[in-house]
């Protein structure tokens, strides 16, 4: 046969999706990533959030950088085989809806219809802290654990009961809220509306905030608290000592209701390491009568923990 009439050659087969796509929304800035079936994130982004335009711009944003980071894949020969978004405030996880988010200001927002439609890949929609949740289940510190609590120490006080894999979402889609567990009845007024509630004692925000309120000085962080414990500084010292008994007292009712067997504690008060961790769990003993108490063990997987979280719960959606 002439050359000119060989077959064409066939087309050649269009590359498996070895990856998902993972938003992970904060106030401050959107983490991004590429993320393996086994958790592992193989290429990273981040983008401002910049929340003072207001919550239709930030949602557009999201959007809009989803779409451009599934298109930047398809072109590097890396296509997408879902998305999965991490979101603050109240999230409908059945839905995909964005119910509230008192940071960033949205309401009713249905972040699934919106980006499903963009983006033409399943979508799977988690809250932030939910998704820390399940990435510290499979591949961080919950591993082996089928029942623990996620409490993560940031800005605020999350929390994800977290049960064979998976968050204990409640009946209502609200469990996890420990920030508002009242362990100081009467005491600071929180932004929920009731007061002494763990977030205002045990936060790493609150702890700096409280130690320049009482010191007269800028609030440059609770790590650097941390570090004026070492001095001996009686106001640093009284601080950390208030917010580790009251995370105490809030763990001992956590053991009480729920029984976990492990508690990973994250965000940023965790990276005090064993100025946290050492008196915290004297004083959990000290309180216990009955209780069977948890494991206390700091998280593994940093700021990274609600991307690499939701990339996991998008793998969920792929056969």
């Amino acid at each position: 046969m002439p050359d000119s009439e060989q077959p064409a050659a066939p087309e050649p087969a269009a590359p498996e999706p070895a990856h998902t796509l993972a938003l992970d929304v904060g106030g401050t800035g959107i983490k991004a990533g590429l993320v393996t079936r086994a958790g592992e994130p193989t290429r990273t982004w981040r983008r401002a959030t910049r929340i003072e335009r207001g919550p239709e711009a930030v949602i557009d944003t999201i959007v809009g950088f989803a779409a451009e980071l599934v298109a930047q894949a398809a072109a590097d020969g890396t296509p997408v085989a879902a998305a999965g978004v991490a979101l603050p405030g109240i999230i409908d996880e059945q839905t995909g809806v964005g119910v509230f988010s008192a940071t960033i200001g949205w309401r009713d927002v249905p972040f699934r219809a919106l980006l499903a439609e963009c983006l033409a890949v399943p979508v799977a929609i988690g809250h932030d802290v939910r998704a820390g949740g399940v990435a510290e289940a499979r591949i961080g510190a919950g591993r082996g654990a089928s029942r623990f609590v996620f409490l993560p120490l940031g800005t605020s006080v999350g929390g994800a009961i977290m049960v064979d894999g998976k968050a204990n979402l409640g009946a209502h889609g609200m469990g996890g809220e420990l920030g508002h567990f009242v362990v100081r009845p009467g005491g600071l007024p929180c932004g929920c509306g009731l007061a002494g509630c763990l977030a205002q004692y045990s936060a790493a925000g609150a702890v700096a905030a409280r130690y320049a309120e009482a010191a007269g000085t800028e609030n440059t962080g609770a790590l650097d608290v941390v570090a004026r414990l070492a001095t001996g500084d009686p106001i640093a010292v009284r601080v950390w000592d208030e917010a580790v008994d009251a995370l105490a007292d809030a763990l001992l009712t956590l053991s009480a209701i729920l029984d976990p067997g492990r508690v990973v504690i994250g965000g940023g008060l965790a990276e005090a390491g064993d100025a946290l961790m050492v008196p915290l769990a004297a004083a959990l003993a000290a309180k216990a009568t009955y209780h069977a108490l948890p494991d206390l063990v700091t998280a593994e997987l940093g700021d990274l923990a609600g991307c690499l979280g939701a990339g996991l719960l998008a793998w969920d959606l792929v056969p």
